[in-house]
């Protein structure tokens, strides 16, 4: 993607292929497994991943036929005129709290096309809403990467959530000023950095607290929710300034052969807007907000999972963990009702209810959007089977086991291999699967144990920007498919710099510089 800028679906299959056969002629893997685990992976990426983004963008949709985005992209301006922190509420706020409630993508679809609704070119929109999807992952899906991240390494959660929380709230320190960074540029910084500050301070000590209780699985709604209100009540008594001259630049493409030109953008118009038509620009946010709240209450939870389907994979019945356990690959569930992706069919289908929007134009948003999003189906699909086939032959272990052998320095290290991780399978969580235990051993040789977990779940909150399933969900929400090793180019750097700076607080915490910040 990067260096030979190929097409992501091209690089996908490319690379499947490739570990497809180190697979076989390396690691002995037998050939009908690795075909079986890649068609696992295959499908697993269809579903439910696909099936996530193509919802994400069919209500999205479904809010410009009928109309009411203008009036959302309206009611933004009535908070601030300022593209930037628009930016910063769309991206970085209301992004965390769509990561807390749904994960897999979903952020990253919905906040672009936020973006280029109040002006953001498509390039920049894409950049700006994979920064901002790093501080919230590893809390995301309501909690769900460090309970496994806990689990794995046979620790209790309230061990670890709280270490990962507080390394990520110090991260909150530094993305809000990289992202006003992209989108425009030392002017951004120098304009806006109180702005900035302000969200980062909030969002981060919400995280540090809230992630120490019994509610860290709650940790980035309350840290969303209260960094909006307060941002508010703060641009109340503080208005940025140079807002006007920004729209341009956060509207300049990135890539003008790719964007093509500029499109300007008008002012937004506010003084038709009443609370009614405020009201129902919101709904289907609302909706997203009350639906996965409602899904998130332990009961309904249970409901909902209990409708799942799981079979076991044909040819996979043999498949093991490193530890001797059957793997989790040798098996399917198909959770079709407790899925996010039908969560959010359910919210289109009720805007388009509610918006009057006729079923055939409905569904048939649905189709195009299907259409639309082919080539990333392929691309998606193929890095999730590359990625069950370097984890079930052992590539992906290979590698952890390599980084372990850094000895006393590895604290240094260790939220590498959740970056690696998370950059493989497109999924903190996933990530946390593969390494937690051996973050966990590496512990029991050095100490530091629940550092070491909860350091390798933080880590693979920056590895989420680069992994080739979010530059295909960002490429394909933005409508410019193809620009995936554009968007890499652009995002790697960040995402570098964001790791670098976790190992050195990773690392520090096991010296008496920063051990204080432990729990």
């Amino acid at each position: 993607l990067g260096g030979l800028r190929w097409r992501a679906h091209v690089a996908g299959l490319t690379s499947w292929a490739v570990a497809l056969v180190i697979a076989v002629s390396v690691y002995a893997m037998p050939v009908s497994m690795a075909l079986a685990t890649s068609v696992h992976g295959l499908v697993y990426g269809l579903f439910p991943i696909v099936w996530i983004l193509l919802c994400a963008i069919w209500m999205y949709q479904v809010t410009v036929i009928s109309g009411r985005f203008d009036d959302l992209r309206s009611t933004f301006f009535l908070i601030s005129d300022d593209p930037r922190v628009l930016g910063l509420l769309i991206a970085f706020c209301f992004g965390g709290l769509l990561e807390a409630l749904a994960g897999f993508g979903a952020p990253v679809a919905i906040t672009a096309v936020m973006l280029i609704a109040v002006g953001f070119s498509a390039l920049r929109a894409a950049v700006t809403a994979l920064l901002a999807n790093t501080v919230p992952v590893a809390f995301g899906a309501v909690g769900l990467p460090v309970l496994i991240a806990a689990k794995t390494a046979g620790l209790p959660v309230s061990a670890v959530a709280p270490i990962s929380g507080r390394i990520c709230a110090l991260l909150c320190l530094v993305v809000p000023f990289l992202l006003l960074a992209v989108m425009d540029g030392r002017k951004g910084i120098a304009q806006c950095w109180p702005i900035g500050l302000f969200i980062g301070v909030i969002f981060g000590a919400v995280k540090w607290v809230v992630s120490g209780t019994d509610l860290y699985n709650l940790t980035e709604i309350f840290a969303a929710v209260i960094s909006v209100g307060a941002a508010i009540a703060f641009l109340r008594v503080w208005t940025p300034i140079g807002g006007q001259e920004a729209v341009p630049r956060v509207g300049r493409p990135l890539d003008a052969d790719l964007e093509g030109e500029a499109v300007p953008v008008a002012p937004a118009d506010t003084t038709g807007l009443t609370r009614s038509r405020i009201l129902m620009a919101l709904v289907p946010y609302i909706l997203v907000i009350a639906v996965f709240s409602i899904a998130a209450v332990p009961a309904v939870k249970t409901s909902l999972t209990a409708t799942d389907v799981t079979v076991g994979w044909p040819g996979l019945s043999g498949l093991l963990t490193t530890a001797g356990t059957t793997s989790p690959h040798a098996t399917f569930t198909f959770s079709w009702l407790s899925n996010p992706g039908t969560l959010l069919a359910l919210v289109a289908v009720l805007v388009g209810l509610i918006y009057r929007v006729s079923p055939r134009d409905l569904f048939g948003e649905l189709w195009a959007n299907v259409v639309k999003l082919r080539l990333a189906m392929v691309t998606i699909g193929s890095v999730v089977a590359l990625a069950f086939v370097m984890g079930d032959s052992g590539q992906t272990l290979a590698l952890g086991l390599w980084i372990a052998g850094a000895g006393a320095f590895y604290p240094f290290v260790a939220p590498v291999l959740g970056w690696i991780g998370t950059y493989v399978t497109g999924s903190d969580t996933s990530a946390n699967l593969l390494f937690s235990s051996l973050q966990a051993s590496v512990g029991d040789q050095i100490g530091h144990k629940e550092l070491l977990v909860g350091a390798g779940a933080a880590g693979g909150v920056v590895g989420k920007m680069i992994s080739p399933q979010s530059l295909a969900i960002a490429a394909s929400a933005i409508g410019i498919a193809g620009s995936e090793s554009t968007i890499l180019r652009a995002v790697f750097t960040w995402s570098l710099l964001l790791l670098v700076f976790m190992c050195l607080i990773s690392g520090l915490a096991s010296t008496p510089v920063l051990a204080w910040i432990l729990p």
